[in-house]
C-alpha cells in the first residue's frame, strides 16, 4: 500500500494523529482500524511523523469529530457539540476541550449578559513602552504565554444550552489594535475610549485579552492598555502572566514552570463536596438570617462598578506587628482578625449584630500540584457570618477563624446556593460588601512597576459589582487596605473606620479580651471631634430648667396646631400629642404609679412610643424601654430586674411581657 493509499484509507476513520516526545500518538476511533491498516501505519511511520509535523504536531482526518464520550465533564448530545464546534474558527481542529464554568465565572457571565451597556468585569492594566520594538516584543511574549495556558485560549458559549460552557481553543491569536489621537495624553484617551461603562468584550472570541495602543509623542513613548475579562484571570493569575512575560523577554523561557490545566480545577468542583453537604453548612450558618447586611443602605449588587471611589491606606507598621503577635498565641490567622474588624464596621454602619458579608476564597487548593501558579478564575465569593454583639472579643476572633476554616471545605459552592439557605429571599441581596484578603509582594504596591527594560506597568484596574469592596494585601510584614465604595460614602472614610477598628481590636485583645465585640470603636478621633463639635455646634442657647414634657406642654399652649409628629402617613399636632400623653399619665396615676416609680414600655417604633414616653414622664415615673425584637429571655430578665409597676403595650406586643399590669396604648384600656 502506497502512502497516498494509506492516507485515503485512514481519512475515512475518525482518528487524530499527534506528536508526543517524537513519537506518533493515535487518538479517536482507533478500534475501527483493522490489522492491515495497523501494519501499514507502522510501515509508513516516518512519513506519518513528517505529515503530522507539517500540521503543527496535530493532524485530523476529515471524518474526525468530537463525540459526547470525549467530553466527560459535560452532558451534551452530538447536535449540540457539532453546533459549538462549528462556531469556532478552524472548526474541530481548533477545539481542545469543552467543560463547564467555575462558580464565580457563572456569576460574572450573568452580569455580562444583564448589563445594558459596558461590562463591570472588563478590567485593564496600563503600560508604557519606550519604543515600538518594545511593544512588539511584549506582544510576542504575551502570545507565548497564551499558547502555554488553556484558560487564555478559552471562549464561552451559552445560547441553546442547559448550562454555560467554556471552549478551549488550540490556537488563539492576541488581537492588537492601534488607536490614533491628534495630540493630548494618549494613555488618558485610551482609558476613555475603552471605558468599561461602554466597552464590551465578545466572550465568544478567544483569547479574552486585547492589547490596544497609541503613540504618545508628547511623552516620547507608546501608551498601551491590556484589556482582559475577569472570567479568565484573578489577582494571582495576573501576577503569573506578568512573571512569565518577564521570563520570555529575558530569554529564560526554560525556567517557566509546567502549565497547570484549568480543567483539573473544574473537575474538582464538579466531583468534590456534594450539594447536600454545602446546603447543610450554609443552612446552619445562615438559616436564621432574615434581613440583609446593607452598609450605609447600599444594596445595588447588580451595578456596573461605576461611580466608585477608591482609596489605599497602609496599616501602621506598629499595628501590623501587634496584630501578627496577637494572632499567634490565639491560634488564629491575621486574616481572621481582619474579618472581625470589618464585621464590626459593617455592623455599625448597617445597624446589625448578625453581620453577613462576602469573603473571597482563593480556590487553589483543588487545582492540584502547582495550583499556586495556575492561571484561571479560581476565586469564589461566599457569605461569612460574624456576630458582633455581646460575644467577647477573644471568643469572636476564635469563632470567626473556625468558621473561615470550615468554609474552606465549601469554597466551590455557588453563591446562589448559599443565599437559598438563608431567610433572605432573592432578588434581595444577602449582603452588599465583600472582603478580599490576599498575599501580595510589596513591590506590587508601587505606582510604577518595571516589567523589563523600557516596559513599565503604570497601574491596573480592579472592580466588582459590589458597592463596597475591601482588599487587604498581606505584604509579608505590613498590610495595605484598599477600599472601593460608592462615591457618596467616601473610600478614605471607610478605610479609616477599618483602621480604627483594627487598633481597637488589638487594644482589646491586649487589655480587655472579654469585652463584647459591640464595644470596639470604629470612629477615628478626627471624625468624632467633627461630629461632636462641628455638626453639634449651635449658637442658640436653650433653657435647661424645663423638663421635656413641660416643653411639649408649653408648645401645645403656644402653637396647638403645629405638627409635632410625622410617621409614614400619620400626623399629630402638639395639642393632640399633649392630650394623648395626658390620657396615658392619668391611667398610670390611676394604677397607683407615683414619682420615681418605674414603668416599662414595649411598643413598636411610631407615635405610640412617643406618646407613652411623655405619659410616663408626666406621671413622674421613669421609663424602662423594652425592644419587642429582643429575645423573650432578655425581655423577661429586664422586667424581672427592673420590677416596673406597669407596662405600656400594643395589641401585638402584649404577649411578650407576661403577667404584669398592662396599659394598651392603642386604647388606653387598663388590662390588670
Amino acid at each position: 500500500m502506497q502512502f497516498s493509499e494509506l492516507l485515503a484509507a485512514i481519512s475515512t476513520h475518525a482518528i487524530r494523529l499527534q506528536l508526543e516526545e517524537g513519537d506518533l500518538i493515535i487518538l479517536g476511533d482507533d478500534e475501527a482500524l483493522d490489522d492491515r491498516l495497523w501494519d501499514q501505519l507502522i510501515a509508513h511511520k516516518p512519513s506519518l511523523l513528517a505529515l503530522v509535523a507539517e500540521h503543527g504536531g496535530d493532524w485530523l482526518s476529515p471524518a474526525y469529530r468530537i463525540t459526547p464520550e470525549m467530553l466527560p465533564l459535560v452532558s451534551l448530545d452530538q447536535t449540540a457539540i457539532d453546533r459549538i464546534v462549528a462556531a469556532i474558527p478552524g472548526g474541530v481542529a481548533n477545539v481542545q476541550d469543552i467543560y463547564p464554568l467555575a462558580p464565580l465565572q457563572e456569576g460574572m457571565l450573568y452580569h455580562h449578559l444583564s448589563a445594558g451597556q459596558g461590562d463591570p468585569y472588563v478590567l485593564h492594566a496600563q503600560f508604557v513602552f519606550d519604543s515600538r520594538a518594545r511593544l512588539h516584543a511584549f506582544a510576542e511574549a504575551l502570545q507565548w504565554v497564551i499558547d502555554r495556558h488553556d484558560i487564555l485560549r478559552t471562549s464561552m458559549v451559552w445560547e441553546r444550552l442547559d448550562e454555560p460552557l467554556q471552549v478551549v481553543w488550540r490556537k488563539a491569536t492576541l488581537a492588537c489594535e492601534e488607536a490614533h489621537f491628534s495630540g493630548g495624553d494618549a494613555l488618558a484617551q485610551l482609558i476613555a475610549r475603552y471605558d468599561a461603562r461602554t466597552y464590551r468584550m465578545d466572550l465568544g472570541q478567544a483569547p479574552l485579552l486585547r492589547l490596544v495602543f497609541a503613540d504618545d509623542p508628547g511623552n516620547q513613548r507608546v501608551a498601551a492598555m491590556l484589556l482582559f475579562h475577569h472570567t479568565i484571570l484573578d489577582h494571582t493569575a495576573l501576577d503569573v502572566v506578568r512573571h512569565e512575560i518577564q521570563l520570555y523577554l529575558a530569554g529564560q523561557q526554560a525556567q517557566a514552570a509546567e502549565p497547570v490545566a484549568f480543567r483539573s480545577y473544574i473537575a474538582q468542583v464538579r466531583h468534590g463536596v456534594s450539594e447536600q453537604a454545602h446546603e447543610g453548612f450554609f443552612r446552619e450558618m445562615l438559616g436564621d438570617i432574615d434581613e440583609p447586611t446593607l452598609p450605609f443602605g447600599l444594596q445595588d449588587v447588580q451595578g456596573d462598578g461605576q461611580g466608585i471611589d477608591e482609596a489605599r491606606m497602609p496599616v501602621d507598621a506598629d499595628l501590623s506587628r501587634r496584630l501578627r503577635s496577637l494572632a499567634r498565641p490565639l491560634g488564629v490567622s491575621v486574616a481572621s482578625m481582619m474579618h472581625v474588624a470589618l464585621a464590626r464596621v459593617l455592623g455599625v454602619v448597617s445597624g446589625r449584630e448578625a453581620v453577613v458579608f462576602g469573603t473571597v476564597m482563593l480556590g487553589r487548593m483543588g487545582a492540584g500540584e502547582g495550583g499556586e501558579r495556575a492561571l484561571g478564575m479560581f476565586i469564589n465569593t461566599l457569605p461569612l457570618r460574624v456576630d458582633v454583639g455581646e460575644q467577647s472579643v477573644r471568643a469572636g476572633v476564635k469563632a470567626t477563624h473556625e468558621r473561615l476554616t470550615t468554609l474552606l471545605n465549601h469554597e466551590h459552592a455557588s453563591l446562589a446556593l448559599a443565599q437559598r439557605c438563608s431567610g433572605v429571599a432573592a432578588p434581595t441581596p444577602l449582603f452588599s460588601a465583600m472582603l478580599n484578603y490576599r498575599h501580595s509582594a510589596a513591590t506590587d504596591m508601587a505606582e510604577v512597576i518595571e516589567v523589563a527594560e523600557g516596559i513599565q506597568v503604570l497601574g491596573a484596574e480592579e472592580r466588582t459589582n459590589y458597592p463596597l469592596t475591601v482588599n487587604v494585601d498581606d505584604l509579608g510584614e505590613g498590610f495595605a487596605l484598599t477600599v472601593m465604595v460608592d462615591a457618596s460614602i467616601g473610600a478614605t472614610r471607610v478605610a479609616s473606620y477599618l483602621h480604627t477598628a483594627l487598633h481597637s481590636l488589638a487594644d482589646a485583645l491586649e487589655q480587655r479580651p472579654e469585652m463584647p465585640l459591640s464595644g470596639l470603636n470604629i470612629l477615628p478621633e478626627t471624625e468624632r471631634h467633627h461630629l461632636l463639635h462641628h455638626l453639634n455646634h449651635t449658637p442658640r442657647a436653650y433653657a435647661d430648667t424645663g423638663l421635656i414634657h413641660q416643653h411639649v406642654e408649653a408648645h401645645a399652649a403656644a402653637h396647638p396646631d403645629a405638627i409635632a409628629l410625622r410617621f409614614e402617613q400619620q400626623r399629630l399636632s402638639y395639642r393632640q400629642l399633649n392630650e394623648r400623653a395626658n390620657q396615658v399619665a392619668h391611667r398610670l396615676l390611676a394604677q397607683g404609679v407615683r414619682p420615681d416609680d418605674r414603668v416599662a414600655i414595649c411598643v413598636e417604633r411610631g407615635p405610640e412610643m412617643i406618646i407613652g414616653l411623655l405619659g410616663i414622664l408626666k406621671a413622674g415615673a421613669g421609663y424602662v424601654p423594652i425592644d419587642p425584637a429582643y429575645p423573650l429571655e432578655r425581655i423577661a430578665y429586664t422586667l424581672h430586674d427592673s420590677q416596673p409597676l406597669a407596662v405600656l403595650v400594643q395589641a401585638n406586643t402584649r404577649h411578650l411581657v407576661g403577667e404584669l399590669a398592662q396599659i394598651d396604648l392603642n386604647g388606653c384600656a387598663v388590662n390588670p
